[in-house]
This record gives C-alpha cells, sequence and structure tokens, in this order.
C-alpha cells in the first residue's frame, strides 16, 4: 500500500511539480480570494471595478517607472563602491531595498492617516489621528538605520580575513628585516 502511493505522489509531483499539499493550498487561497471578491462586489461594484482598473494603471504607467528608475540608481551606486578586494557587492543594494519596501509598504497603507486627510478616522474609532506622520518617520528612519548597521557589520565581517591576510604579511615583512 505505502508502495502504491509513494508511486501514485511521485507521478504527481512529477506532473505537477509540487506536492499535493501545495495545490490545496493554492486551491484554499483561491477560494478565500473568491469569497472576499465576492463579499467586495455585493455593494458598490462599478467603483470597486474602477479603483482595481484605476489603481492598475496608475501602478503601472506611474509607480513602476518610478520605482524602476530608483532601483537602478541605487544599482549603479552600490556598484561603483568597490570592496577593498575589487569585488562588488551587487547584493548590498539590497539593504537599501527592504526598508524602502517597509517603508513605501506603510505609506500605501495608511496615507490618508500621514497625511491628515483621514476623514472620519476619529468619530468612527474614537482615536487621535495626530501622530501617523512622526511614527512613520520614526519606522522608516529605524529600518533605514537597522539595514545600514547590518550592511556594515556583514562588509566588516566579510573583509576581515583580508585584513587578517595584510597584517600577518606586514608582520612576516617585519620579521624580515
Amino acid at each position: 500500500m505505502k508502495r502504491g502511493v509513494k508511486r501514485l505522489t511521485g507521478a504527481f509531483r512529477s506532473r505537477y511539480a509540487a506536492s499535493p499539499l501545495h495545490l490545496v493550498l493554492v486551491l484554499a487561497s483561491f477560494a478565500v480570494a473568491l469569497y472576499a471578491g465576492i463579499r467586495l462586489l455585493k455593494g458598490d461594484t462599478l467603483g470597486v471595478v474602477l479603483w482595481f482598473v484605476g489603481a492598475a494603471l496608475l501602478h503601472d504607467l506611474v509607480l513602476l517607472p518610478c520605482y524602476s528608475l530608483t532601483d537602478r540608481a541605487a544599482q549603479s551606486l552600490f556598484r561603483a563602491a568597490r570592496v577593498p578586494d575589487g569585488s562588488t557587492h551587487r547584493q548590498s543594494v539590497n539593504y537599501l531595498r527592504v526598508p524602502a519596501f517597509v517603508s513605501g509598504l506603510l505609506l500605501l497603507v495608511w496615507w490618508p492617516l500621514i497625511l491628515h486627510r483621514g476623514g472620519h478616522y476619529t468619530a468612527d474609532t474614537s482615536l487621535s489621528a495626530d501622530g501617523f506622520l512622526a511614527r512613520w518617520l520614526l519606522i522608516s528612519a529605524a529600518s533605514f538605520l537597522a539595514s545600514a548597521l547590518i550592511w556594515t557589520v556583514r562588509t566588516w565581517l566579510h573583509l576581515r580575513p583580508q585584513r587578517r591576510a595584510r597584517r600577518a604579511q606586514a608582520r612576516a615583512r617585519r620579521a624580515m628585516k
């Protein structure tokens, strides 16, 4: 019985290229998305469709070129920065990408409150809408600072064997004199 199940699972993996559990999870996520879509379109269908089309156009025609150019500029900045061994660290740009992504995502989610356009936020939640800009700036600054610290420590650790080799060479030269 086990051999038959393994053979069946192996055949499924070779055709689907993933486990049966993956297929179940993908189908479940589609079901949840379909349920959410039906619930969302139940109210103002035209408004929701216009919002999605507008968001897609805004993203594809405005935002994508903007952050692509910004990413290219960041890549060229890090490409120009060489480490003493002569190699470049292209993955170093990720230390700029990740906090920028986190900051942009927080801005995207909370922009009405960050830009003081919260409308009925205080009336609906009985919470103050003040301080979102300061908190967003603090979170953004902290994530960029943490990323810079991690980059500095990793670069320092990466270059440590080279520094040791140079010190050993200098000691050997001094011992020869």
